[in-house]
């Protein structure tokens, strides 16, 4: 079984995503899928479109199989900040 991560945003979720998992899926079919997602805010600082929770239940209602919050400081940060943090909470959960 493969392990696949994925660093998201989702703001908002649209049809780029839903190929994205899908695409996941097709290839990998016995992949499990986590996601690091940002949280109630964006990476530029904005509020987010959908909050931390409507994230997750969309993530979920589409084949993503574990949703993880990044948290609020790397959220905010630079675009290396944001994903080496995201990175680094995938590396440790192996």
């Amino acid at each position: 079984m493969n392990v696949i991560g994925i660093i998201t945003e989702y703001n908002p979720f649209h049809n780029g995503h839903i190929y994205h998992i899908n695409k996941i899926k097709e290839l990998y079919p016995d992949s499990t899928i986590i996601c690091v997602t940002s949280s109630l805010f964006s990476q530029r600082g904005e509020l987010s479109i959908l909050n931390k929770w409507e994230k997750t239940n969309i993530a979920l209602n589409n084949n993503i199989d574990i949703v993880l919050e990044l948290p609020y400081f790397f959220t905010v940060q630079s675009a290396d900040t944001f994903a080496h943090a995201a990175l680094q909470i995938l590396n440790d959960l192996k």
